[in-house]
């Protein structure tokens, strides 16, 4: 049995943003001796040690949690979650913060949600899903534009694209099916605010944690890319607390009871992808297994519950003894993804940076300890104040101080604040 006195060994699993995000806060933690991440990135291996274990080997990751005294492993991965690490650590005593891939799966697999919004009258876009590509060019005949069209799976990152035009959106599909994808979700464009509200759950009882403002598409007033995120702030000024307490009574709890139903108990965070309309209803887009890297420093930066012991306590079933709500402070936080158009160019003035948390998506230290770009997401910077306002000029003094080749991010991030 381990001795409860004793610092502890954590393991976190994922190797992007938020694992590094993750990390910063679990170092304010003086009871937490040992920091592994599994395989990591090269900025987190400046603050803790790399396990070179990927996230889908996971009788490897258990092995290593058993040979290493591990408390307590943290999955963020998407793939380590879908590789169902839940499940095989908890047949074999070992905690963990996750949940199994059974309950997830709703939060992985974009047709197996829209299915299930629908069977559960929650309300979602109108879509349809097909499994062959003619169909779903028959389909888009008779579709508004524009559209949005989803792959089952992520690809790479390039899983979905907002589509303006007929033919774009055929385009995309016929690349998608010519990928061997195997299905595709065709939904109707939702204008309106985006925003996430992530909730933490034993699976019973579920406790709201944060609402965060969403920034998708790659370019300034939602030109470019669709993306699952490139900027957020936090608390969502225009997500009150009644919308909050609508989304927990008829969205969370319908879908917590519905898996516990099923067998498949959801245990973790969950977050849920929203759009508000003008006409102050909501409509769910997705759901996700946990923080994303675009607003994961957003979140965590709130809290001023102890990380490891709200974890602890859903892991172990105390949660819904211990906790009656989740407390967060007054501060708030924006945060920025900040992209690269070029691979392996040096990026510089990170030094004089004075006031955002930087976290790393899959950047390199070269010899000579000048970290360089991968291509795309490069670094989120999230920078907290006690006004939006504040924290919004804090942010973007500091990325003028960023500068490398390719380098691209969006200027509109909490733009009205």
């Amino acid at each position: 049995m381990k001795d409860d006195k004793r610092k502890k060994n954590i393991l976190i699993v994922g190797n992007s943003a938020k694992e590094h995000a993750l990390v910063i806060k679990f170092l304010k933690d003086e009871n937490i001796d040992k920091i592994y991440i599994a395989p990591g990135n090269q900025a987190t291996g400046t603050l803790a040690t790399n396990i070179d274990i990927r996230e889908e080997n996971i009788e490897e990751l258990l092995k290593f949690a058993i040979d290493n005294n591990i408390d307590l492993t943290v999955a963020s991965s998407e793939v380590a979650i879908k590789n169902d690490i839940a499940d095989v650590f908890q047949a074999n005593g070992q905690l963990i913060f996750a949940p199994t891939f059974g309950s997830a799966q709703f939060a992985i697999n974009k047709p197996y949600c829209k299915k299930l919004l629908y069977k559960l009258h929650i309300p979602t876009p109108r879509f349809g899903i097909f499994e062959k590509s003619q169909l779903a060019i028959d389909y888009l005949n008779n579709c508004n534009f524009p559209t949005i069209i989803r792959s089952e799976q992520i690809i790479n990152g390039h899983d979905r694209m907002a589509c303006s035009t007929l033919k774009i959106a055929k385009t995309f599909i016929e690349d998608l099916f010519a990928r061997n994808e195997n299905k595709v979700t065709i939904e109707d464009y939702q204008y309106g605010h985006n925003f996430t509200l992530y909730v933490i759950t034993d699976g019973y009882q579920a406790l709201p944690i944060n609402a965060v403002a969403n920034y998708k598409f790659t370019q300034d007033n939602d030109g470019g890319f669709l993306t699952d995120g490139v900027g957020a702030f936090s608390p969502d000024y225009k997500i009150s607390q009644e919308i909050i307490q609508h989304i927990m009574d008829n969205v969370i709890r319908n879908i917590l009871n519905f898996l516990d139903k099923q067998g498949n108990t959801y245990m973790g965070i969950l977050g849920v992808e929203c759009v508000l309309k003008p006409d102050e209803k909501y409509t769910v887009l997705e759901f996700l297994p946990f923080l994303q890297d675009h607003d994961c420093a957003c979140v965590l930066n709130s809290l001023e519950e102890n990380l490891y012991k709200m974890f602890e306590a859903c892991a172990i079933g105390s949660f819904s003894d211990e906790y009656e709500a989740i407390n967060t402070s007054d501060y708030a936080s924006v945060a920025c993804v900040i992209s690269s158009l070029k691979e392996n160019t040096i990026i510089n003035g990170l030094e004089l940076t004075q006031d955002s948390q930087i976290n790393h998506f899959d950047t390199k230290l070269n010899p000579y300890l000048e970290y360089e770009t991968p291509k795309g997401k490069t670094l989120t910077l999230t920078a907290s104040a006690k006004t939006l306002q504040r924290a919004k000029i804090k942010l973007y003094s500091d990325i003028e101080q960023i500068n490398f080749n390719g380098m691209q991010y969006r200027k509109d991030i909490c733009k009205n604040r």
